[in-house]
């Protein structure tokens, strides 16, 4: 059996800490993580086909809500995953995201907290 390149996963957050939190769940799932901090380079690597995109929601610099539309809106990119996170006390946000198109919107926290188990479903043997 050949050897299978790592899924990849584009993050879109500006938050350094949780960054770094980000990093080791996906070494630990088997997932090449790559950060994205620019509305263009998303849209670029989403060409490629990443098995997930993880957006800070409130990321206001890379217009989240816009490049979830414009990524659901494309033939190309409309079959990627897509995870929002927010503040649990954002629920227009929430709602807007998921009017978007974004595929799971979840807490900050409760994003955190099951981290792991996310990135593993979407790691070498995930979707």
């Amino acid at each position: 059996m050949p050897n299978q390149e790592p899924k990849r996963v584009l993050a879109v957050v500006s938050d350094l800490f949780f960054a770094v939190k980000l990093s080791d769940a996906a070494k630990r799932s088997g997932l090449d993580l790559q950060f994205v901090k620019d509305s263009k380079e998303v849209l670029e690597k989403a060409q490629s086909k990443p098995s997930l995109i993880v957006f800070d929601l409130n990321f206001d610099a890379v217009s989240p809500l816009t490049l979830i539309s414009a990524l659901k809106g494309s033939a190309e990119t409309k079959g990627i995953n897509l995870i929002g996170f927010l503040s649990h006390v954002q629920g227009e946000l929430k709602l807007a995201a998921q009017d978007a198109g974004c595929d799971m919107v979840m807490a900050r926290s409760a994003f955190s907290t099951n981290l792991f188990q996310i990135f593993k479903r979407y790691g070498a043997n995930g979707s």
